[in-house]
């Protein structure tokens, strides 16, 4: 498939309503409107395919930028190629749904998502602790530094409350990922949690949203789910 037919199947499958919530999340015009899943068939005829998935996202639509993560090959991908796309995600469901987790399958991951984490660029550092999320809640523990982990636990608690809307809530699910996902820091990560209590998230418009990890790796306890892992991050 080139180009403009995606790029025409695309516009067949969007939805006005789909529309409306993706734009009451921060997307803008150009889009469609296209759930996720109505994407699968056309990823699978794909599979992976670079030069078509940086045309997409070159595109700026966000239906076409959300399927050029899908199709893309991340570890053909460089570090300024990253830093390209994350420049290209102007809201937090490109930054932390499709370069986050496009980077967290490549061999770069943390390199790119530590010096993101460090920008102070509210998107970026979104986008880096994100990338956390999807990498320990799918490799291996082993395959992470322990007292590095545990570092980012203690930044999480100093600064977490004053750090940009998006930011707190990727920092919060990093909260929560360490608590279920990465078993030698699993008491830290509870303990932290409970540090840093509630975490209000304001959002444009709309009523804030209160964050509390540590009751959401309670109830991952109670559900018997401590240490587990996703088999696969992108869809």
């Amino acid at each position: 498939m080139d180009f403009e037919t995606v790029m025409q199947e695309l516009e067949n499958l969007g939805k006005e309503r789909t529309k409306k919530i993706y734009i009451s999340n921060g997307a803008h015009e150009p889009l469609f409107g296209v759930a996720t899943g109505a994407m699968k068939p056309m990823a699978k005829k794909i599979k992976i395919n670079q030069p078509l998935a940086e045309k997409l996202y070159s595109t700026g639509n966000y239906d076409a930028m959300y399927f050029a993560g899908i199709i893309a090959d991340p570890k053909a991908m460089t570090e300024s190629d990253y830093d390209r796309w994350i420049d290209g995600a102007y809201f937090y469901m490109l930054s932390d749904y499709v370069v986050a987790v496009t980077l967290s399958e490549s061999d770069i991951a943390q390199d790119v998502a530590d010096k993101w984490i460090a920008s102070g660029d509210e998107l970026k550092m979104s986008a880096g602790w994100s990338c956390y999320c999807w990498l320990l809640g799918n490799r291996s523990d082993h395959e992470f530094s322990e007292s590095k982990i545990s570092t980012m636990l203690d930044m999480v608690k100093n600064m977490i409350h004053h750090s940009p809307e998006r930011t707190k809530s990727a920092m919060n699910n990093f909260l929560y990922t360490v608590g279920v996902s990465f078993l030698p820091l699993h008491e830290k990560a509870v303990t932290t949690a409970k540090e840093v209590g509630i975490v209000e998230v304001k959002r444009d418009k709309k009523k804030s949203s209160f964050l509390n990890a540590y009751e959401n790796i309670q109830k991952e306890i109670d559900r018997d789910r401590l240490g587990f892992k996703r088999k696969y991050v992108r869809c």
